[in-house]
Parts: C-alpha cells; sequence; structure tokens
C-alpha cells in the first residue's frame, strides 16, 4: 500500500525540489530520510522510481512550518537528498531552493498574500540564517510571470527578491573561524570563511586549473578532486566542524579573474562535483572575501562599487550570478554589511507524492 503526502513541486532558483508543510510529516523525524529517499527514487543514478532529476540539484527539499519567532513568519529547513546514494543531509541550506520558500508560503495561506507585494520573513532552521523574501503578489496573488531572467534558468519569470541577514558566522559563529584571512594548506594559499556557507577559498591558478573550465572538465579530473578534497578535510578540522568526510561543508571554491565583464570568475564544488551554475550562499561567501583585503579573493575581484551599494557579478558556467551588496565604513576600510539577490521560482505542480504506507512509521 501507499499513502499520499501532500507536496508542491517547484522550481526556486536553479534548483528544484519537493516542498513540504512539516505537519504532514511524522513527527518522528527519524523516520523522514526513508521517506524523502523514496520521493526522489534514491539511491539511483537514474533516479526513474521518484522525482529526482538525476542532479543534486534537481533533488532537493523543503520543509516548512509557520515559526514560533517573533522576528520570522517561516521556518525553512532543507534537505539535500544524494542521488547515487541512499544519503540524506540536513546540515546545508540552499538560497536557490529558498526562493520558492515565499511563494510556497502564500499559496498554502501560512502567509496572508498582500496587494501588489508580501514580504515574507523566512528563518533558515539548519544555518540560523534570517532572509526577507519580497513575492510579487497582484490582487493578493502570487506572479509567476514575468520579464526577469536569471542565467541557468531557460526563459523569464517575475522577480523574487531575497535579502540575506546575519550570514556572518552562519555555521561556525566568525566570519574568519581560524582567525586568519589567508592561510597555507598543501603548499597553497587559501581563506576559509563562512558567510553563509563554510567555504575553502583559493586561487584556481594555485591548483593548476584556468579557472574558466566548464563543470564538465573539471569533473573529468579525478586527480584534482582527491587533493582538494583533502585539502577540504583539513579546512573543516581548522574551522572547528571535526571530521566532515561524507559532509557537503565546507565548500571548496576555485576563482580567477574576471574576463565577460564581471566581478570575478568562480567554480564551486559540491563537494564532489562541479556546480552547474552557482549556489547563491556559496556566492555570498565570494562576496565577503573578495571585498576584504588579505585575502585570497581580493586582488581577483574587480568591484564596481557606486556609493555603499556596488553590484558583485560572479562568472559561472552558465552564466553570471549578481548579487546587491550593501557597504559600511570599517576600521579597515569598507566592510560587507548585507547581500540580497534577486531569483524566480515556479509552481510546477502540485498534489501528493506517493510513498509506501510502512516508511511512514516505526
Amino acid at each position: 500500500m501507499q499513502t499520499p503526502i501532500p507536496a508542491i513541486f517547484m522550481r526556486g532558483g536553479t534548483s528544484r525540489g519537493l516542498y513540504f508543510n512539516k505537519a504532514d510529516l511524522p513527527e518522528d523525524i527519524e523516520l523522514w530520510d526513508a521517506i524523502l529517499l523514496k520521493a526522489f527514487g534514491s539511491p539511483d543514478t537514474r533516479q526513474v522510481d521518484g522525482v529526482g532529476g538525476t542532479t543534486s540539484v534537481t533533488s532537493k527539499t523543503c520543509i516548512l512550518s509557520p515559526s514560533a519567532r517573533d522576528d520570522c513568519d517561516i521556518d525553512y529547513f532543507f534537505a539535500q537528498l544524494a542521488v547515487a546514494e541512499a544519503k540524506v543531509d540536513y546540515a546545508p541550506t540552499c538560497g536557490n531552493m529558498l526562493a520558492g520558500v515565499g511563494p510556497y508560503a502564500i499559496e498554502t495561506g501560512m502567509v496572508p498574500a498582500q496587494n501588489g507585494e508580501t514580504r515574507v520573513r523566512i528563518h533558515q532552521v539548519n544555518t540560523g540564517g534570517l532572509v526577507e523574501a519580497v513575492i510579487p503578489t497582484p490582487g493578493g496573488d502570487v506572479e509567476y510571470e514575468g520579464e526577469f531572467s536569471i542565467d541557468g534558468v531557460p526563459g523569464t519569470a517575475a522577480p523574487i527578491l531575497l535579502n540575506f541577514m546575519n550570514v556572518v558566522g552562519s555555521r561556525t559563529g566568525k566570519l574568519f573561524p581560524t582567525g586568519e584571512k589567508k592561510e597555507s594548506i598543501d603548499g597553497v594559499d587559501v581563506t576559509i570563511i563562512d558567510a553563509a556557507m563554510p567555504c575553502m577559498i583559493m586561487s584556481a591558478a594555485d591548483v593548476g586549473k584556468s579557472g574558466y573550465e566548464t563543470a564538465d572538465e573539471l569533473d573529468a579530473d579525478a586527480l584534482f578532486f582527491k587533493r582538494v578534497e583533502k585539502m577540504r578535510l583539513e579546512a573543516g578540522r581548522r574551522m572547528g566542524l571535526g571530521d566532515v568526510s561524507g559532509q557537503v561543508q565546507p565548500k571548496i571554491v576555485i576563482l580567477s579573474p574576471p574576463r565577460t565583464g564581471g566581478s570575478i570568475t568562480s567554480r564551486y564544488f559540491v563537494p564532489d562535483k562541479t556546480h552547474e551554475t552557482h549556489a547563491i550562499t556559496g556566492g555570498i561567501a565570494v562576496a565577503y572575501a573578495s571585498v576584504t583585503s588579505g585575502t585570497v579573493a581580493e586582488p581577483l575581484a574587480e568591484l564596481q562599487t557606486n556609493g555603499n551599494k556596488p553590484r558583485f557579478s560572479i562568472e559561472h558556467p552558465a552564466g553570471q550570478l549578481h548579487l546587491s551588496l550593501s557597504l559600511k565604513d570599517g576600521k579597515s576600510g569598507k566592510e560587507l554589511e548585507a547581500a540580497g539577490i534577486t531569483r524566480t521560482a515556479r509552481m510546477i505542480m502540485r498534489g501528493s507524492i506517493m510513498v509506501p504506507e510502512h516508511l511512514m512509521h516505526r
């Protein structure tokens, strides 16, 4: 026998997956792994027995509930499904899937829609981050169609503004968890940073890459991944995260100068494959590193400032990721105060996902 679980299948930014109301899942969280794996069809590289899209960016889940916090409307709990393994990772968050949280909350009545635009305050449960999403709601309905485009998604849609707050020290409590802006691992200069996402950042040239390779070209280099994974494990230890083998944090980022009008070129790893575009949270970490003197990123970046509101564009394999930064005057010059980004979302299907009934109970 199978049982239905209400869900909305939605694209958020350049990612895709299922959005659930937490109340529709078992109270016993230990049951969630088996339910989500079955829903997506993992472990199987084809994910033929579920709704997964055979990649990490199309195998994601958002579990939402009204927030008990005074400063938030919605609690957003994220789960990353592995494709070829029976593994669910609840440690990271996802800035792309975040774009669908506001629309889901409005569509399901968790947040009442306003005429014109609706602001939804979101608590990222996994990391403690706070985000304000501004959703277009003309006439009190979510607007999905529009003229805004993002690289990595065909066509255009309505813009959704995401303002990220208190992202510094999202997991470790410090922007630079080791106290250093630049240090050496395996003879390579790296910046270990925690802003929206814990990352190990380095120059592509220092690890034998141009930084302009395609995702497929990088994924084909097994020796490269073996080397940087060893470095990542050491970075995780230095950050105070312990043994991060088998975990997706910290992320690996290699940078190079921009060449198509952006601020910097980045290749972002998840971590055993190259991201086909670029994670928003990782983009925020790159932005913080790029505007901070003494980091690996700062000399590679070309930041076009306009007062305290610079536009920061990250060149990635499928185009560019555009961030809007707010700067403030600090002890050592300009410091990054907040980062915002405009994304899009589309509701693809709503109804119920079917899973074997026995998975709902012990």
